[in-house]
């Protein structure tokens, strides 16, 4: 599959899969700022033209576990209409002493690009039956 990027900033650096079978490419931050809130905003310096059918999805990556930060919207979604940067917010844990955080020029995030149905909802007055039945928040064991 062909997506399209917009370079905005062109310190931007194009996405790509460190290693052969991953299914995230990183994202590198080109600015960095705080908001009224005291989150930290990563900037890409990237726009994408996602296809219809399709949704970006930002994660953190796993080395995200070594810093005192916490991506606020646990998954950024980016809809296939979106043409603006994309950035990360992120929040810092309540950490005692130096902060870890992303540093302009590292990568910051990951996006996963996937199909998406399009859904309709059906109101009907009872589901089918399963197993699980109505069973949730750890029914089915540790």
């Amino acid at each position: 599959m062909i997506v399209n990027i917009k370079k905005i900033n062109k310190a931007a650096t194009t996405p790509r899969y460190a290693m052969t079978g991953d299914a995230g490419m990183d994202l590198v931050a080109t600015e960095m700022s705080h908001d009224e809130s005291g989150n930290i905003i990563y900037k890409t310096g990237l726009a994408f033209e996602i296809p219809d059918g399709y949704v970006g999805l930002l994660f953190p990556r796993s080395s995200n576990s070594k810093t005192d930060l916490r991506l606020t919207n646990s998954v950024g979604v980016i809809d296939s209409g979106y043409r603006g940067e994309v950035m990360f917010k992120y929040r810092p844990t309540e950490h005692v002493g130096n902060m870890i955080h992303y540093n302009v020029g590292e990568r910051v995030g990951q996006i996963i690009i996937i199909p998406h149905p399009k859904v309709e909802f059906n109101a009907v007055a009872e589901l089918s039956e399963t197993a699980r039945g109505t069973g949730g928040y750890g029914s089915t064991g540790k």
